[in-house]
């Protein structure tokens, strides 16, 4: 099992990133999937979750009007989006598969069934 994130790196205030999650080893289109970031000195956070079809997402508060998560089940790939990044947004991203049955794949730490590595976004000029 392996999920694999890209697109991190230096974003400028303001900007926008476009995460991607490469999944293999398991049946992608059942499982939810989630994206979470951790902020030095700061607990792991939910930022996003979006159904096993698609077809349900949710974002947290602190990215809301900001953030779009969505997924190609063709592709096994799970995508997300922020713009109008602020510095606040600086963490490591991470993807993760949880069970179908979490409504928009919104799930806690405890309940993900396989995480990825992790990519680093960092936002200043």
């Amino acid at each position: 099992v392996q999920l694999v994130e890209s697109g991190g790196g230096l974003v400028q205030p303001g900007g926008s990133l476009r995460l991607s999650c490469a999944a293999s080893g398991f049946t992608f289109s059942n499982y939810a999937m989630s994206w979470y970031r951790q902020a030095p000195g700061k607990e792991r956070e939910l930022v996003a979750g979006i159904s096993s079809s698609g077809s349900s997402t949710k974002t947290a508060d602190s990215v809301k009007g900001r953030c779009t998560i969505s997924r190609d089940n063709a592709k096994n790939t799970v995508y997300l989006q922020i713009d109008s990044v602020k510095s606040e947004d600086t963490a490591v991203y991470y993807c993760a598969a949880a069970p179908a049955r979490l409504p928009f794949g919104w799930s806690r730490a405890g309940q993900v069934d396989y995480w990825g590595q992790g990519t680093q976004v960092t936002v200043s000029t």
